[in-house]
């Protein structure tokens, strides 16, 4: 196993719920290791290709790392493979969907951050109880099918466990929409709920959330305009998340075409990062929910930003 670790930064704050954010570059052919030492693994990028002529080069003929640095393609499957666990291994081989230049020698680049997060796994056919002591749930992650042939294997047999490539692709729309901004919430695991992703297979349901404070407040700004966060005087602002994107199908929908509210896994990996640079620490701010600011993450989609802040004391 031959991977590189580099750790950009580690923050933690009472109050926030990021714990450290990590780049991981693993040569093609290698396994990729993502780790957290505390909390789970949320991807917030990765790519296959080649930008650097001198990462993973050593052994190689010049031709493979010299004559196209300009190689990139995203790679969705370490996402779902990996977010919400504390361990994730990627055996690299195959990963991508395609070969974006043939004849390069590529590697894989995986951004990811380490979040304060509960966990939870229930079997198809239970029930799990979210529950937070004080604040309110907020869905990180949630992922209806399977990724191992060991998790809900008791009893299963072998012919049920094989196919651990298999995801739900819209678990974590009914999952927010069910929990987020409660104490409590139930959830069952059955592909009534989140349909089969993989006929034959025994699944299961894999949710991460972080417990929000109670006097959080939230701000949702559809794309192309703009908003003012404001704290009371003697106070300012502390931001806890931060999305520019879609993840239902009702918010900022109002007289747009089915087609530009339907993708609702749409993320800009950027967004806490922005918002925490125009706002944190300050009395007011003002947002704009556009593509020249955060980019944009899912094209033909209409997009709103979302954020959840408090006022703490200055």
């Amino acid at each position: 196993m031959v991977y590189l670790s580099v750790i950009l930064f580690t923050l933690l704050l009472n109050s926030r719920l990021l714990i450290s954010a990590e780049t991981v570059v693993t040569c093609d052919g290698f396994v990729q290791r993502l780790s957290c030492d505390s909390g789970v693994i949320r991807v917030d990028s990765s790519t296959f290709g080649r930008t650097n002529s001198n990462i993973c080069s050593v052994g190689r003929p010049q031709g493979q790392t010299v004559n196209n640095t300009q190689c990139s393609m995203d790679v969705p499957v370490v996402s779902k493979r990996c977010d919400g666990l504390s361990v994730c291994e990627l055996n690299t081989q195959g990963l991508a969907a395609r070969d974006p230049c043939d004849g390069t020698y590529k590697y894989y680049t995986t951004n990811y951050s380490c979040i304060t997060a509960e966990k939870t796994v229930t079997c198809h056919g239970g029930y799990a109880y979210l529950k937070c002591e004080s604040g309110t749930i907020q869905i990180n992650t949630a992922h209806y099918g399977r990724t191992d042939k060991i998790t809900c294997s008791e009893g299963r047999p072998s012919s049920e466990l094989q196919n651990s490539n298999c995801y739900s692709p819209n678990a974590l729309a009914p999952v927010s929409k069910s929990c987020n901004g409660l104490e409590s919430c139930e959830l069952f695991a059955t592909q009534t709920v989140f349909t089969d992703p993989c006929v034959g297979t025994y699944k299961y349901l894999r949710v991460s959330y972080f417990c929000l404070p109670s006097a959080l407040r939230s701000s949702v700004i559809c794309e192309n305009a703009n908003n003012t966060l404001i704290c009371e005087q003697g106070t300012v602002i502390n931001i806890h998340t931060a999305n520019f994107g879609r993840t239902d199908r009702s918010t900022c929908s109002v007289r747009r075409p089915a087609s530009q509210t339907a993708k609702t896994d749409c993320y800009s990996s950027n967004s806490l990062a922005i918002v925490t640079d125009e706002c944190e620490g300050l009395n007011s701010c003002v947002l704009v929910a556009s593509n020249g600011v955060f980019t944009d993450p899912c094209f033909g989609t209409f997009k709103f930003l979302y954020v959840s802040y408090s006022c703490v004391d200055e």
